[in-house]
């Protein structure tokens, strides 16, 4: 589900079920033409959509963050929202993001979903398998 879809008055009869929170990362470090911006967004919906879509009644989708500056000082950024909406009452966080060179250290996040080193998109079964490890326990 997307944040925008639960009201307040929902929100209590929801929130022991929705216990995942996903946070889209597009990972644009720089100015770029409206195409590029255009795929880098394709890509995020693509990935986003191996989880939104099996797992829905599951995960809670927030907005996007799209430029990034300074990687340092972004993963501590990163870092203290995913802690937080952790105190909220999310048990989990996945980041999701179609920039395959992200890498924060970011102990709050349980997942990260990113294309492959050959730039592919993961398959819909690891992905899968993936998230039920890391519900179960059993996540590396």
């Amino acid at each position: 589900m997307k944040f925008s879809e639960i009201s307040k008055e929902q929100w209590e009869e929801l929130s022991p079920y929705l216990d995942t929170c996903l946070l889209p990362i597009t990972g644009m470090v720089e100015p770029m033409q409206p195409y590029e911006a255009t795929a880098w967004l394709e890509r995020l919906r693509d990935l986003l959509d191996l989880i939104e879509i099996p797992f829905k009644g599951r995960v809670v989708t927030y907005p996007a963050w799209h430029y990034i500056y300074g990687k340092d000082n972004f993963a501590a950024h990163v870092e203290r929202w995913c802690a937080s909406v952790k105190q909220a009452g999310f048990r989990y966080v996945i980041v999701v993001t179609p920039d395959k060179e992200l890498k924060l250290k970011c102990p709050s996040v349980d997942l990260w979903l990113q294309p492959t080193e050959e730039d592919a998109l993961p398959l819909q079964t690891e992905v899968s398998n993936q998230i039920r490890a890391l519900w179960s326990g059993q996540a590396t």
